[in-house]
């Protein structure tokens, strides 16, 4: 919970710099720069993912990962990663920019992918705080340094006015994380290998290869697909809206996921404390959770124009699914926390792969039928398909028995009565703009929490 508290404080900070950001930003820029920019991380995190070696859990999960070599070791391995993967991004941006039809693509990817090998250099006692959980120094360096690149981003939108500002406040984020690194946690890495910390390292490693870029399938086919399908200010529109669901979901799963692999890899052998607490915080992320995605539903376009302007209401739909999407994603991220935790990233690996190769059947076919909503349409069959795979092996694994049945039911009595009140007070013709739809919403929203959640949590404390 401290830990909590500190990495929430830092993301939350972030979260709504970034959120003030986009909001800024979507009237400085045009659309177009929000879609190509989606083009090129989503190509960089295509070759990242090839070389991803699993490091940071790595780390954390090894008993001697405190020690020098093993921390050395990592550095060296990841910095030789990331030089790696930008000589492939370099070599590969011209076929890129011809695939896409869009030249810009070329140097864009050369210049803002620098900051691939600064992420790199980062000090290699940076990972030691997740492991000893230190979340305080770990706050200051991924969130204070990803916030001064935010507010840089700013800066540079009202001189620049293009795709430009987007590319080197980006690069500003690595750089202000590297700096406060070595800040908060001093240490140069030596040129002294020890071969048994890298084997070591690397043994671990093992059933982490090839996951990242399973996930990566998941998470970024839909702008791949939509980015040959559609123009960049279609797509532009379609990753605001969506990032407007995201952007907090992935601070609540950053949050759980930096807090609880550590937790979860020293109570690994008390199998009741475990599953008690992956019970529960299911049950409470699905009453929470399911009445925000009803709101989304009911309000999307309202959402979407007062947070960017009247035209990104077209991708309303859009946001109503990634709701449920980023719902799922995180009980997914729960029992993906435990797996890593106990040393069985293969396990997760297989989810991931269901996941993807649902995600490459159906992607093309929802975007080319459904349009913009298509991408999160797979997205959510694709995610509901890995998480129902990880449910089965965390029952196998652990003899997890789910007693959040009555979280589904008691959550769905909310949402309910959350769609009765806003279509009542809308009969009553009280909303007729936007923000009183949006304010009419989330009062029902936390109405139903009133009503409901007390008798929920009483039910939890005798079940």
């Amino acid at each position: 919970m401290r830990g909590g508290a500190w990495l929430g404080a830092g993301s939350f900070a972030e979260q709504v710099t970034r959120f003030a950001r986009n909001i800024l930003l979507a009237r400085l820029l045009a659309p177009s720069a929000f879609g190509t920019m989606a083009i090129v991380f989503s190509c960089q995190s295509l070759i990242a993912s090839f070389a991803d070696v699993g490091l940071w859990p790595a780390i954390i999960h090894n008993p001697r990962g405190a020690e020098k070599a093993y921390l050395n070791a990592a550095w060296w391995l990841g910095f030789g990663r990331s030089v790696g993967i930008y000589l492939i991004i370099f070599a590969a941006a011209p076929f890129v920019a011809h695939f896409y039809g869009n030249a810009d693509l070329s140097v864009l990817l050369r210049v803002t992918f620098v900051s691939t090998i600064i992420d790199g250099m980062s000090s290699p006692r940076a990972i030691l705080a997740h492991k000893e959980m230190k979340f305080d120094r770990c706050a200051i360096i991924t969130h204070g340094g990803n916030i001064s690149g935010v507010l840089l981003t700013i800066i540079l939108s009202f001189v620049l006015r293009d795709v430009w500002a987007l590319a080197i406040g980006y690069c500003g984020e690595n750089a202000f994380r590297c700096i406060l690194s070595y800040i908060v946690c001093p240490g140069l890495p030596s040129l002294k290998w020890d071969m048994h910390a890298i084997r070591d390292l690397l043994k671990f490693s093992r059933g982490m290869f090839g996951l990242s870029f399973l996930k990566l399938i998941f998470s970024r086919t839909d702008v791949f697909v939509l980015g040959k399908l559609v123009s960049p200010t279609e797509l532009g529109i379609y990753i605001l809206a969506v990032n407007l669901v995201q952007t907090p979901t992935y601070f609540l799963i950053n949050i759980l996921a930096q807090t609880l692999l550590p937790a979860f890899s020293h109570i690994q052998s008390e199998r009741e404390r475990v599953n008690r607490i992956l019970t529960e915080m299911t049950s409470w992320v699905i009453l929470l959770g399911l009445p925000v995605v009803v709101v989304i539903w009911l309000c999307g376009p309202s959402l979407l124009t007062v947070a960017y302007g009247a035209r990104y209401a077209a991708a309303a739909s859009a946001l109503a699914v990634a709701g449920g999407v980023m719902l799922v994603n995180v009980l997914d991220s729960f029992i993906t926390g435990l797996f890593l935790a106990t040393g069985r990233p293969s396990l997760h690996r297989r989810a991931a792969l269901t996941s993807a190769i649902t995600m490459m059947i159906v992607i093309y076919p929802a975007c080319k039928g459904l349009g913009l909503v298509g991408g999160q349409v797979a997205s959510l069959i694709a995610t509901a398909a890995s998480y129902a795979l990880q449910v089965v092996r965390a029952r196998e694994l652990m003899g997890l028995t789910f007693r959040y049945t009555k979280a589904f039911i008691t959550a769905a009595l909310v949402s309910a009565g959350i769609v009765v009140a806003y279509a009542g007070v809308h009969s009553l013709g009280v909303a007729i703009n936007p923000l009183a739809n949006i304010v009419i919403a989330a009062v029902a929203c936390i109405a139903a929490y009133v009503l409901y959640v007390p008798i929920f949590a009483k039910t939890r404390e005798t079940a």
